[in-house]
């Protein structure tokens, strides 16, 4: 089993207000955040997945606990706590890309502390974490203690997937991202977060110092241009997207990464060791499957991550 440690809140959608009075807003809220959706992909891909992450006893908390359970993911480490669901506010451009505003202030999924580290049994193979709840107080701090005491004991996989609009500083980001390199065997970033992150740098020597620091595998997504994977065994490997009619790209990202764990549990190479012996053929295989799954994300409204019976690729 992977745990999946961070966010879960609702993303809210406006819909089109053709014909509806003035001072009437019709939402269509969609159960989400990175890790959530990493973990709920997991389980749709064959993988077993348990979420890690501070739940609002309120409606919305018992809605995403509802979801979680339906789709499989294990919940014996959600930590209920009396504060708000976080609520992101989802805007598209004419493209399909997202923009995001959040409401989360001393919402439940920043709240975790120390008292709330769960002890892990050897059923637990990985742990994954990334986006904002790798920077917001004190949930930051927990994770952190949590990669630190499980490096080297599990797979640990890190997705920086900055959200400014949540910590805006982006010291804090690069701060927290440099601490937990050292303990990271995987490392997704996307196009965007680099460019946001280290704007004069290519992504190769970045990727470069990261695999130097111990890191196993580095991936590199870049939307419609596809992925590329970068390893100290064999060097950089690159596949493309698959063309599909692209609705938006919610969800695209944890797709990617959900794919990728997926894949690794499926053929046992879910272990810091096991990512070494890794063939080339291997990388370019792991990669089509997780281009394809992201893809499939794509051609929906929301974060509708897919089932491995949709993933015909052989492999």
């Amino acid at each position: 089993m992977y745990l999946v440690c961070g966010e879960a809140l609702f993303d809210v959608f406006a819909e089109s207000s053709s014909g509806a009075a003035g001072n009437r807003l019709a939402l269509d809220a969609v159960a989400g955040g990175s890790p959530f959706n990493v973990a709920l992909g997991l389980c749709r891909l064959g993988a077993a997945a348990g979420l890690f992450t501070g739940l609002s006893r309120d409606y919305l908390g018992q809605r995403l606990r509802r979801v979680l359970g339906d789709e499989g993911v294990a919940t014996a480490f959600l930590v209920e706590l009396d504060a708000p669901t976080t609520l992101a506010m989802v805007a598209l451009d004419d493209e399909g890309t997202p923009h995001y505003s959040f409401r989360g202030e001393g919402c439940a999924d920043r709240l975790l502390g120390p008292e709330h580290l769960p002890t892990l049994d050897n059923g637990i193979r990985g742990i994954h974490l990334g986006s904002y709840s790798l920077v917001v107080q004190p949930t930051a701090d927990t994770l952190l203690a949590l990669v630190r005491r499980e490096s080297g004991r599990r797979l640990i996989s890190l997705d920086p997937n900055v959200r400014l609009n949540v910590e805006p500083d982006i010291q804090r980001w690069l701060t927290r991202l440099d601490e937990l390199v050292d303990h990271a065997d995987l490392i997704k970033v996307s196009e965007e977060d680099l460019a946001l992150l280290y704007p004069d740098q290519d992504a190769e020597r970045i990727a470069a110092g990261w695999l130097e620091r111990g890191c196993r595998l580095v991936f590199l997504t870049r939307g419609g241009n596809g992925a590329c994977v970068f390893s100290q065994r064999h060097g950089r490997l690159c596949v493309p997207a698959p063309p599909v009619e692209v609705h938006d790209s919610v969800g695209a990202g944890d797709s990617f990464q959900a794919a990728l764990l997926a894949w690794l549990a499926e053929r046992g190479f879910d272990t810091r060791e096991a990512l070494d012996d890794l063939s080339r053929d291997d990388l370019e295989a792991l990669l089509a499957f997780a281009v394809k799954a992201a893809a499939i994300t794509c051609t929906r409204t929301g974060p509708d991550l897919p089932y491995r019976r949709e993933l015909d690729i052989r492999d």
